[in-house]
Parts: structure tokens; sequence; C-alpha cells
């Protein structure tokens, strides 16, 4: 068998070819979301090019190359001069809800993938070098954006539209029936509170967050949830956690952080926890000894590269180990929830 037909029926090489044309096609495929070409061919699925140019605005030569680009992916198929969106952009791309991927990609392309390009000199360092792009002088991403809050809301869209495709996995295996005030530490825009909520109507959720986090999330609670949802400004390791919940969550946090303060928030919450209380860790899983997991992989370089310089998504039984070592019992863990995601649980003695 000669070398090349090997390649050709190769797993990884065909994975290397994605890789490395990623970037370009990447933002292709971003590009294509700003000018509505998905949209546009949802409503008008099999619309000709001259359609297509007269919605975009963009030179017949330089739609054509994006349009091969889009067809290349198989995103976008291409027939008797018509195009139309394959079944995954009709469902991921083409709408503009909360938890469309048009501001996931959005967010990736405009704060996490530009950072990128700095990650030898970020990984050489040991720090989070791509940080100086952004204005201040905090260490962490999540604080530098307080100074701009424009892009401090496009990440936050992007997080938050993630949320809603990961959440299922949180919110069909987290068992909250005993549970009355949950205290959400991290949580962000409260896009996970709101699901919570929603999901569990005897559940109140309160959110503890940077001040300007809090904000974003308090300028949109639907008024049905208000008397069940709050919002707690304050800093996660200088403050003391919000006392009055009977069950603490981390959600996309703890990856953020090194092992010494994850164990120092975990020692905080398990101090703030009435006996009997439960603790439950959420987020991205470096599954399988950590030889699997590409959004956990591409997560882990981000948090190091530009975020906060360290951390990473942890395999869940170091969670579980950090949680018994700080005093937790029944601790159970479940994996191979979507998106590389698991679930660490345990209870106060």
């Amino acid at each position: 068998m000669s070398a090349n037909s090997v390649r050709e029926n190769d797993r990884v090489y065909e994975r290397f070819q994605l890789i490395v044309n990623g970037p370009a096609l990447f933002n292709a495929v971003v590009t294509a979301l700003e000018l509505d070409v998905f949209k546009l061919l949802s409503d008008h699925p099999g619309a000709d090019f001259d359609s297509i140019r007269e919605s975009t605005q963009v030179p017949a030569h330089q739609l054509r190359v994006l349009l091969h680009a889009l067809c290349s992916t198989e995103l976008v198929d291409k027939r008797d001069g018509g195009y139309t969106n394959s079944s995954v952009a009709q469902e991921l791309l083409a709408g503009d809800g909360p938890d469309s991927w048009r501001h996931i990609l959005l967010g990736w392309q405009k704060i996490y993938y530009p950072a990128f390009a700095q990650m030898t000199p970020a990984l050489r360092a040991g720090t989070n070098t791509a940080l100086a792009t952004h204005p201040g002088d905090e260490p962490t991403l999540y604080q530098r954006l307080a100074h701009t809050p424009e892009l401090e809301k496009v990440l936050h869209a992007s997080m938050g539209a993630f949320t809603l495709q990961s959440v299922p996995g949180l919110l069909d295996n987290a068992d909250l029936s005993t549970v009355r005030h949950l205290l959400d530490v991290g949580g962000g825009d409260g896009t996970t509170a709101k699901q919570l909520v929603e999901f569990h109507p005897n559940l109140r959720v309160t959110v503890f967050d940077m001040p300007s986090v809090t904000e974003i999330a308090g300028s949109d609670v639907p008024e049905a949830l208000a008397e069940r949802l709050a919002l707690h400004p304050g800093d996660l390791f200088a403050d003391a956690f919000p006392q009055g919940a009977d069950a603490i969550l981390f959600s996309h946090l703890l990856e953020v952080f090194s092992e010494e303060q994850i164990r120092r928030l975990l020692a905080k919450a398990y101090d703030a926890l009435p006996s009997g209380g439960r603790i439950f860790l959420y987020g991205f899983d470096a599954a399988d000894q950590e030889r699997r997991g590409t959004f956990a992989a591409r997560l882990s370089l981000y948090l190091n590269v530009l975020a906060t310089g360290q951390g990473m998504a942890y395999p869940a039984d170091d969670y579980a180990n950090w949680l018994e070592r700080t005093g937790f019992s029944g601790v159970e863990t479940y994996t191979g929830l979507p998106y590389d995601h698991a679930l660490v649980t345990g209870t106060k003695k």
C-alpha cells in the first residue's frame, strides 16, 4: 500500500487536514454569519448567486470565493446554480436566538482566537501574555473586560449561548429535588440560573459574580423569574459567600483556576454550606485521562494564553478527589455529557 493511499484512509490525517485549514474556514463561516448568508438561505432555500450578491453587497468574485469556502465545509450545498443550508447550518447558524452558534462563534472570533497567535510565548512564559492587547492592569481577561463593556457583552453572549447548548447535561443529571436555595458561584450573566429556576419551580438561585457581570445579568431577568433569581455582586476570593443556601453550584468556573485556588473555593463552599448541603461542579472534562476532548482542549489553551494564564479542563476524577479531600462525602461523577462536559457532586457531612 502506498503512502498516499494510507493517508487517504487515515482518520488522523483527515483530522490534520481539517485542522490546518480550519482558521481560514472558521473565519469564512463567521463572515457568512455577519453577512446573514445562512439566514438568507433559510428564508430562501435554493437562492442563486445573484440573489446572494444582492443581499450581501459583496463583489461577485469575492462572493464566489466565500461561497466556495462554505461549500467546501459542507455547511452549504450548491446544486443546479442554487445554494441551500445543510441541516447543521440550518439548526445552528440560521437563527439568531440566545442559543444560536452565531453568538458563540462571534465571541470566539473577536476575543478567543486572535490570542492564539501568541500561544508559543504565552506557554513559554507560563502566563497569559496575550492579555496585553486588552486595556487595564488586572491579571485576568474577565476583570479587564470591565474597561470595554461592549466587548464584555460579546464575551458573555458567547458564553451564554454555549451554556444553553451544554446545560442539558446539568439539568438532566443534577438532583436538585430537595434543594430550596442554590448559590451559583461565578454564575456570569445568569444563563444557567435562569434555566435552573425554569426547570425547578420550587428553586431559588442567587448568582454571585463580579459587579460588572451581575449588572449584565440583571438587565435581562424575566419578570416571571425575578422573585426566585437574586444577584449578589462580589469578589469570589476576597468576599464571603452569601449565606442561606443549601446547595452550591460551580458551573464553567473552576477550570479557570489553579488547583490551589480551586481547593480554596471548595473549602469556602464547605464552610458556607449547612450539614447535608450539596455541591455541584459542572464544566469541561479532559476525558480518558486527558487523551480526548477537542472542546476541552480548546478551552484549556484559551485560559492559559489569554483568560487567566492558568487552569484547564481538569479530568472529573481530579474534582472528585479534591471534593473528598475537602471533606465532602458521597462524591459521584457523571461523565460523557454533551460538549466534553462532566458533573461531579458531593454532600457536606
